[in-house]
Parts: C-alpha cells; sequence; structure tokens
C-alpha cells in the first residue's frame, strides 16, 4: 500500500489520469502481455472509478474481460494494489471477512496508478495467473514512470 510519509492513510485522490498518460500505460502492459503471448484483458480506471481504456487480447478468456475491470475498480476504490487483499483471504482467521466486502476482487493485478504522490487511477489484468497478472500491469506502470 502506497502511504504518505507520515501516516498510514492511503495517498490522496489526484486529477482523473489523462488520455495520453493511459495509452502509454495501455501500450506497455499489452508489449508485456504479447512478450510473452499471454492472452489478457486489460482495464484502466481514471480517479473517478470511470473506465478510461480497455483492451482484450485475440483469444482472451471472457470471464477475463470483467475480472480485469473489477481489479481495477477494486485497486482504485481502496487505494491499494489487490494483493493486498489476495494476501489478507490467504492468511485466513481476520482477513476472512473481506470476502464479505462488496466491490472487493480480492486477486493479483490491480494496481493504483500514482504520480506526484497522487492516485490518478488503477489498472487491472487478467488472464493468466494472478502474478502474471501482475507482471503485466507492473510493466504498464514502468513506462509511465520511465
Amino acid at each position: 500500500m502506497s502511504t504518505t510519509p507520515s501516516s498510514n492513510l492511503p495517498l490522496p485522490y489526484g486529477p482523473p489520469i489523462s488520455l495520453t498518460q493511459a495509452k502509454v500505460i495501455m501500450a506497455a502492459a499489452e508489449r508485456e502481455a504479447n512478450a510473452h503471448q499471454w492472452p489478457m484483458a486489460i482495464a484502466i480506471v481514471d480517479s473517478t472509478g470511470h473506465l478510461a481504456m480497455f483492451q482484450r487480447i485475440d483469444q482472451t478468456q471472457l470471464g477475463s474481460m470483467e475480472v480485469s475491470v473489477a481489479k481495477a475498480m477494486t485497486a482504485i476504490r481502496f487505494r491499494r494494489p489487490t494483493k493486498v487483499f489476495e494476501d489478507a483471504i490467504a492468511a485466513g482467521g481476520a482477513g476472512l471477512r473481506l470476502a464479505t466486502m462488496p466491490g472487493v476482487a480480492a486477486l493479483e493485478g490491480g494496481v493504483p496508478i500514482v504520480v506526484d504522490g497522487q492516485v490518478i487511477g488503477a489498472i487491472g489484468v487478467s488472464g493468466m495467473l494472478s502474478s502474471q497478472d501482475a507482471q503485466v500491469a507492473a510493466a504498464g506502470l514502468a513506462a509511465l514512470a520511465g
């Protein structure tokens, strides 16, 4: 989870991701998926929770379309990577209560997009193993940072 230096609070929401920024992230994520021949669905939402961009690579399983959007929406709603929820549920105990929270996709592959210390959107990827989904999301984010 990204936090401010002086607290445990999530980073604040910022202005919505621009189309130009979304295109940079999407292109890099798609390149990473194609480099491994992974059929994936990639969703980018803005800081208001609206879909900014979506792509489905040929032969991506249809269920991954909704899952990628759900991962992106979870990451933007809670301003943290979806892996946080996956890990909490996998640990059992009190973490299992997260399964009752509405709007939580507890699968790795959803990550907030942070610029200048503010959450401007989120990316969600689905189609392969959750760790591979996360790898593609990370490649997209790296392109915006670099």
